[in-house]
C-alpha cells in the first residue's frame, strides 16, 4: 500500500505545473518618436548609474530591433539625439513587450508607448 502511495505522489509531482520563470527584460522593437534623429543609445537598471551602449540608431519616426537580455524589468533608456542634447526615458519596463516607442513632445515632455 505503501508503494502505491508513494507511487501516486511520485507522478502528481512530476505532473504539477512549475512555476513560470521571471519574464525578465527581452530584444524589443524601439521606435522613435522623438522628433529629432538618434546618434545613439544606452541603458541602465532603474537605481544605479552605470549606462551602457544599447545598439540601434533610429531616425525620427524609424524603427530598430534592440538585442537585449536582462533579469530585471526597469531600466531607463538615454537618447542621445542628432544635432546635440540627450532624452532620457525613466521607468521603462522592458518585460513582456514587443514594442517600446519613444515620445518627445514640443514643450520637451518625455513618454513611453508600449506594444
Amino acid at each position: 500500500m505503501n508503494r502505491i502511495i508513494a507511487s501516486l505522489l511520485g507522478i502528481a509531482i512530476l505532473a504539477a505545473p512549475f512555476p513560470a520563470a521571471a519574464a525578465g527584460a527581452g530584444n524589443f522593437t524601439l521606435v522613435n518618436k522623438t522628433g529629432a534623429n538618434i546618434s545613439s543609445m544606452s541603458i541602465r537598471r532603474v537605481g544605479t548609474s552605470a549606462w551602457t551602449p544599447l545598439g540601434g540608431t533610429p531616425a525620427n519616426g524609424g524603427r530598430t530591433a534592440v538585442a537585449y537580455a536582462n533579469p530585471d524589468c526597469a531600466f531607463d533608456i538615454k537618447a542621445d539625439l542628432a544635432g546635440g542634447g540627450s532624452a532620457t526615458f525613466t521607468g521603462v519596463n522592458l518585460c513582456d513587450v514587443t514594442t517600446v516607442t519613444l515620445n518627445r513632445g514640443p514643450s520637451g515632455d518625455l513618454w513611453v508607448d508600449y506594444d
